[in-house]
């Protein structure tokens, strides 16, 4: 068909450059919110949950962070059905419109001080839109980068979906360090931390724009017959158990993801005791080697398979990562945090680079966004967005500041015990329906 045919055409390669960047605006606008809510949750926490105890404050933020990452299944489900019936270029418009209504109210919420009770429920109403559209982001964008890659580069493709998120962050921590060197810590706390979110409302329109021009993928174009709705959620019903193992090889990319970037300014700030300026340029590092290892994993992986890749990072972070904050934790340093947030960042990049490429894969063709976005929805909503959460109680619980290192160790425990299944004998387990490569000229 000309779609696929078309790979060996450089202006048609020229063209999925340029549908890469537009594709994945729309991630740049989510997780650009995401961070800001985690980086200045102890802010947010005294304008919309005031309390005499700073960490029952965090947690009522973190709470309502983690309340909106529940709606993500929901998003995952009925927003999937959109894209996988109407079609990929619609539906993530769609998802971009919902999402940038959630940023918005969040923004130009009054305090609490001024409205009252009314403050939380705004800010929560806002987050559950937020959870609601990011349910399918991820997985629209992914499987969009899928379907116009080009032979044997299916992982190096998607795997710009997460590099795209990266730059959000660094942009998010740029933003947040110009706020401290030019502003007083109290006048930030106070009203100055709804600056960068303002900015996210001003970049709204340019990724409109962006979004609006993409094209349809000729994958979803010669598809002969699109699914309905019930379709799609008897479809995916049916393949509950792909689901399932999906979402456990995703959660170790939400947890390191939310620990790294979310929760990482928190910990460094209210747990280790650094200065503000430290855990900014921890977070803006930790943005760049993210953006870069994310390729990487990805390339990798199409060269050697997905098992191996996904195998050893999970081992190495299962065997790692208490004991590397439990280091970090017995005398801190920005060097030390740095070190640990570096290793970090290797495991996330390299993993989640893979993961991507694996999860459309692994999916059924048919209803390829439903699935995915399900799958890696329930992975964020249960387990990677509920980090920031955890690892505060944990610590509170515990005692012990390298706490959060167990949550991490859990979340690579189930990616191992789920690649080795779906992966048995180093491919995909065939009953699964998995996606091959598009061959060009076919």
């Amino acid at each position: 068909m000309a779609g696929p045919a078309a790979s060996t055409n450089p202006a048609a390669i020229k063209s999925r450059v340029g549908a890469i960047l537009r594709a994945t605006s729309g991630n740049f606008l989510e997780q650009f919110d995401f961070f800001l809510f985690g980086f200045y949750a102890a802010a947010i926490g005294k304008a919309f949950f005031p309390s005499t105890n700073e960490t029952a404050s965090l947690l009522n933020t973190f709470g309502v962070f983690w309340l909106g990452a529940l709606m993500r299944p929901v998003g995952a489900i009925v927003l999937g059905a959109y894209i996988d019936r109407i079609g990929r270029r619609q539906g993530l418009i769609v998802t971009l419109g919902i999402m940038a209504f959630g940023t918005i109210v969040i923004a130009f919420c009054p305090s609490y001080a001024t409205i009252g009770i009314a403050a939380p429920i705004i800010v929560l109403i806002g987050r559950l839109l937020q959870g609601f559209s990011a349910g399918v982001e991820l997985g629209g964008v992914s499987v969009y980068l899928a379907e116009i890659a080009t032979p044997g580069k299916r992982g190096f493709y998607t795997s710009f979906q997460s590099s795209s998120q990266q730059v959000a962050i660094f942009v998010a921590s740029i933003l947040g360090y110009i706020l401290s060197e030019v502003m007083p810590a109290d006048t930030v706390a106070a009203w100055g931390w709804r600056i960068p979110f303002f900015v996210g409302c001003l970049i709204i329109p340019l990724i409109f724009l962006l979004r609006r021009t993409l094209e349809e993928t000729p994958a979803f174009l010669a598809m002969k017959k699109h699914p309905t709705a019930n379709e799609v959620f008897a479809s995916a019903l049916a393949n509950w158990r792909i689901v399932v193992l999906g979402m456990m090889i995703a959660i170790l990319t939400t947890t390191t993801f939310y620990f790294v970037t979310v929760y990482t300014p928190t910990f460094g700030k209210t747990v280790l005791k650094l200065s503000t300026h430290d855990a900014l340029l921890v977070t803006l590092l930790v943005a760049v080697t993210n953006f870069i290892w994310n390729p990487v994993g990805g390339a990798l992986s199409d060269r050697i398979g997905r098992k191996p890749v996904l195998i050893a990072i999970a081992c190495l972070s299962l065997v790692t990562a208490y004991p590397a904050l439990h280091w970090l934790v017995a005398a801190p340093t920005f060097g030390k945090l740095l070190a640990v947030e570096m290793m970090f960042s290797f495991y996330f990049g390299v993993y989640s680079g893979t993961m991507l490429g694996a999860l459309v894969e692994i999916v059924p063709a048919h209803v390829r966004t439903t699935c995915f976005s399900l799958a890696f929805a329930l992975a964020a909503a249960l387990f990677g967005t509920f980090t920031p959460f955890a690892s505060t109680w944990l610590i509170e619980r515990t005692g012990d500041k390298a706490s959060p290192g167990f949550w991490l160790m859990f979340a690579a425990l189930l990616g191992i015990i789920a690649a080795s299944t779906v992966y048995r004998g180093g491919k995909a387990v065939p009953a699964y329906d998995a996606v091959p490569e598009p061959v060009a000229g076919r």
